[in-house]
């Protein structure tokens, strides 16, 4: 979908229209921008910016705050017009899905024809749009939708995958953040087919696993089926405070009311977790994780509770002051897929710069 928390807005609200929108959270509390339309976007306003950033940046922005209720039965709406060309839909989150139309419910051989269908529906039915990538697989679909927003439609025909691949920054590779790019660029991949240039062990020694996965999807290989359904990888919470935190005790009882909200949802979703990780941002934004993993997979409150708090002690939140705490869980599993463990597995740390 192309803007979707904002274009949502922008439809129920018509005197937004041809305005710049970000919906988020109030630049007086440090909100942060969740979505923004393609207007606020030409000033540099982009998702995760701090609201009096984007602010700044243009005066003239409208902020509206969010209505998740209102996206999610949108979502709902988008996600029964994808499944009425074929039931193979992999949502990965509330505006963007993954299909397979290799067979679909149009008997249609043409994907493109398809995607125009769908395309077409959204706008007539929701008054919304949606840029769409057809191509051989995930990886190709997923850059190709991105290609031409908004309202766009990109199809990389087989044929054409490799010519399309040299036109592609090594950025356009699933994996490659800010700080993987940096490190590639330092090793004279800058281009996407860079990498099968690349020194393997040189390549190995920069970014270590992910290395084989690059390689492979320099060549657009991609062998990943589409998954209906596709379980729940974590669940987390977390808060940004409006004035930093000083108080280790005050940090204590917010990571135990995000603890509780996140134990809530496994309880809701019949899901167990075998890991809880807590997030810490300091005042000058440097950011901690810190997790522990134990058998067997729990949903119990009082326990995750327990071990967020034991994450916490193991930071520096009671010398610093801090901005943001989160909790999530992961390695998730289905209450009847528990399976218990005799040992603990050790506490792990990693540092976010």
């Amino acid at each position: 979908m192309d803007a979707f928390y904002a274009s949502v807005e922008q439809r129920e609200d018509p005197s937004l229209r041809g305005k710049p929108v970000a919906v988020g959270g109030s630049p007086q509390s440090r909100g942060v921008v969740a979505a923004c339309n393609y207007e606020a976007r030409k000033f540099g306003v982009r998702s995760a910016m701090p609201m009096a950033r984007a602010l700044r940046q243009c005066p003239d922005l409208v902020i509206v705050l969010p209505n998740f209720t209102l996206y999610k039965a949108v979502s709902q709406q988008v996600m029964s017009i994808l499944r009425s060309a074929t039931p193979l839909v992999e949502p990965l989150s509330l505006d963007e899905a993954y299909l397979d139309v290799t067979e679909n419910l149009f008997h249609e051989p043409l994907a493109t024809n398809v995607a125009r269908h769908l395309k077409a529906r959204i706008r007539d039915e929701l008054s919304l749009t949606a840029s769409a990538g057809v191509a051989p697989n995930k990886f190709l679909a997923k850059i190709a939708s991105g290609w031409k927003k908004p309202d766009g439609l990109t199809v990389i025909a087989p044929e054409r995958v490799e010519s399309f691949l040299q036109k592609l920054p090594v950025e356009a590779l699933w994996g490659v953040g800010p700080v993987t790019a940096k490190k590639l660029h330092a090793i004279g991949v800058v281009r996407l087919v860079d990498v099968r240039a690349a020194d393997r062990a040189l390549l190995m020694q920069t970014v270590g696993s992910l290395a084989e996965w690059l390689i492979r999807l320099s060549h657009g290989d991609d062998s990943r089926k589409v998954t209906p359904d596709r379980p729940w990888k974590s669940i987390s919470a977390e808060d940004t405070y409006a004035t930093d935190l000083e108080d280790v005790k005050e940090m204590r009882e917010e990571i135990e009311k995000l603890a509780r909200r996140v134990a809530g949802s496994l309880q809701k979703k019949g899901l167990l977790a075998r890991t809880v990780t807590i997030k810490v941002r300091y005042a000058n934004f440097t950011t901690v994780t810190r997790s522990h993993t134990e058998e067997p997979a729990t949903q119990n409150a009082a326990r995750i509770v327990e071990r967020a708090l034991m994450l916490l002690d193991r930071t520096d939140a009671s010398k610093r002051p801090v901005r943001l705490l989160g909790v999530g869980m992961h390695g998730l599993c289905g209450v009847d897929a528990a399976r218990s463990a005799p040992e603990s597995l050790p506490l792990q740390e990693d540092l976010v710069l």
